[in-house]
């Protein structure tokens, strides 16, 4: 159970969740499990707020959100089965789902809809010797549907349903085949291929069509190939490089039938670049990563107008590439007990997006990505599982929240501090975290648009001086 009086007015909920699984092995070669997840979230929403009012007077609320008494509140149940059978150098995992949501969802206009997800999925592993090669081969199908039975009324104030102004019927499928092979051509080294067949449908039925029939169909069709090498330089220590194309088909949440605009809205693709290496050693830990993405028809999420949802619209050629890198280091070790070590550890992200030539924007930054993210702590674990240290969150350089690059989200830095309890095994742990501890002011997250002013409401202050705590129990 969490609950949340929030940071900034207008932003208090609650959730509450469970979950838990049960299993039964026929045998050491058959297995089952069932899972069961349920969660209850009701959330108050404050809204977006111009880049002054974000950073002056971060708890404010917009007033249009509490005078409409905005919200997000969500009821969903999945249930899912995996079994595992295996024969002989061959693993088959086989399993089903249903995840079902109701969405109450009060914003600009009252959204109510129910949704219905279900689907299955067969994956097999083969490993063994071909020719006196190592060969592991990995091939699978996924099979996913959905339905959403929408409903979008007038929302007046106070989050009362006003009048119907939409109702529609959204249908989908996912469905793809896979495989991927790794021949060790050395007993350290796999070079690697493989690709998936990814079959998308979307299709819409508009029950309300004094505004015009939104109803339409689409359907995607995409292949993925991928090639790629692995070379484990010892147990520890791993160099890997591979090549491939992936795939994002629009979604029903991307308004794919809501205008004649975003009707026609193409699948994303990408081709991807990357190498990197990784490694896990007693005292040091390394994960490393160097990639590039050239993108066709980007899918973009940008808001048009005040209070509204984005609208998804296609960018034309788009390049994401950088570096995403980690590493922890046991700097000082047996200081107060045998075993006990400081620990500094880094994560960095490096993100060069932008538009390739675009007739529009040229070669533009995408907005909403920070350049640099950057996120280090020095932290002394025990043997017992207690750990206690200071964090730090910084972006040190800023970033913009349109395509026309005219305005931005300025860097800012934080300082943070963590304590808790751990042994890792079944009983209680529990944690206090500090955050913020100068009550800085900034923005943590921002709306993106074609093209903003210092009026535009698309940005989310950040949480002032917070303390989060929290008790777990393992059984």
């Amino acid at each position: 159970m969490q609950r949340e009086d929030g940071f900034r007015d207008h932003s208090n909920g609650h959730l509450e969740r469970g979950s838990g699984n049960f299993g039964y092995r026929f045998s050491p070669d058959a297995e089952t499990r069932f899972y069961v997840n349920a969660n209850t979230w009701r959330q108050r929403l404050p809204g977006e707020l111009s880049k002054t009012v974000a950073l002056n007077t971060p708890r404010a609320a917009d007033p249009e959100f509490v005078r409409q008494d905005q919200q997000r509140n969500i009821d969903s149940m999945r249930v899912a089965n995996k079994t595992t059978l295996r024969f002989g150098p061959t693993t088959v995992d086989l399993g089903v789902f249903t995840h079902q949501r109701h969405v109450d969802h009060p914003i600009y206009r009252y959204l109510d809809y129910y949704v219905s997800d279900y689907g299955g999925f067969a994956r097999t592993t083969d490993d063994r010797l071909i020719g006196g090669f190592r060969n592991r081969l990995i091939a699978g199908v996924n099979l996913q549907a959905g339905v959403i039975d929408y409903k979008e009324y007038a929302n007046p104030g106070n989050a009362v349903k006003g009048e119907l102004l939409t109702s529609a019927l959204q249908k989908s499928q996912n469905h793809s085949v896979y495989a991927e092979n790794s021949l060790f051509v050395l007993p350290n080294v796999a070079l690697i291929a493989g690709g998936q067949f990814l079959h998308a449908v979307r299709n819409q039925e508009d029950r309300i069509l004094s505004n015009g029939d939104q109803s339409g169909r689409r359907t995607y069709d995409i292949f993925n190939p991928k090639v790629g090498a692995l070379w484990d330089v010892d147990p520890t220590w791993q160099v890997f490089a591979n090549i491939s194309r992936s795939a994002e088909a629009p979604t029903f949440d991307a308004n794919t039938f809501n205008s004649p605009v975003s009707s026609n809205v193409n699948a994303q693709t990408a081709t991807t670049y990357e190498i990197g290496t990784r490694g896990r050693r007693p005292d040091l830990t390394w994960d490393i990563a160097l990639y590039r993405a050239e993108l066709r028809n980007e899918l973009q999420c940008l808001r048009s107008s005040p209070f509204s949802l984005c609208s998804v619209v296609n960018a034309d050629r788009t390049v994401h590439q950088g570096v995403e890198a980690g590493l922890g280091v046991a700097f000082i070790k047996s200081a107060f007990a045998q075993e006990d070590r400081f620990w500094f550890n880094l994560a960095y992200t490096y993100n060069d997006f932008f538009f390739d030539g675009d007739a529009r924007w040229g070669n533009n930054r995408l907005p909403g990505v920070p350049p640099h993210t950057i996120r280090a702590e020095v932290i002394y674990k025990h043997p017992n599982g207690f750990y206690a240290g200071p964090n730090v969150e910084w972006m040190p350089q800023a970033f913009f929240a349109d395509n026309a690059n005219s305005l931005t989200i300025d860097p800012y830095a934080l300082l943070n501090f963590r304590i808790g309890h751990d042994a890792g095994g079944p009983g209680w742990s529990g944690y206090l975290e500090a955050r913020n501890l100068f009550d800085t002011h900034y923005i943590s997250s921002t709306i993106t648009a074609d093209i903003a002013t210092p009026a535009s409401a698309l940005f989310n202050p950040g949480y002032g001086r917070t303390i989060y705590g929290g008790l777990r129990y393992r059984m």
